[in-house]
């Protein structure tokens, strides 16, 4: 049974956030979905991920190709999670409860300057921790993550 971590983003953009959550998911030999709600938010994703730095490059691409099923990291609006260990959403991409415990691990990103955003993380929370789904809220402290809560057993 997987575990769903809250993202609060506040000190650094999501374009920095995602490849370094990104970078310790294939760390840890999973496959990544990044799931979104508009290709103008993940094709800004992809050129992030396509900028880093030569040593950290990570391999990926966005879900509609050929190459689907061979990507380590695929981007992607209703793409469905199947073959994943790592799911995160972004601009408030819906997670089930059932993906959530059959993944790995899952992020949910989120601005912590929206208001919107953050209303509908709220309700994230609410409706996998009622689920019964392990989750952990992590906000940015001076530049560093830190844990603030955690709902489920373990």
């Amino acid at each position: 049974m997987g575990a769903v971590y809250f993202y609060h983003l506040t000190d650094t953009p999501l374009e920095q956030t995602l490849p370094m959550l990104v970078g310790k998911a294939r760390g840890a030999g999973w496959r990544v979905l990044v799931r979104g709600r508009g290709e103008a938010l993940l094709n800004r994703l992809d050129e992030a991920l396509w900028a880093g730095q030569p040593t950290s490059f990570l391999p990926h691409g966005m879900a509609g190709g050929a190459h689907d099923a061979l990507q380590p990291v695929l981007l992607g609006i209703d793409t469905k999670p199947e073959g994943f260990a790592c799911l995160m959403s972004v601009d408030g991409a819906g997670l089930t409860a059932q993906e959530v415990t059959q993944a790995d691990r899952s992020c949910i990103l989120f601005d912590g300057y929206d208001e919107a955003a953050l209303n509908h993380a709220r309700g994230q929370w609410k409706m996998l921790a009622d689920a019964g789904c392990q989750a952990q809220y992590w906000a940015q402290v001076d530049g560093s993550w830190v844990k603030k809560a955690e709902s489920g057993a373990p």
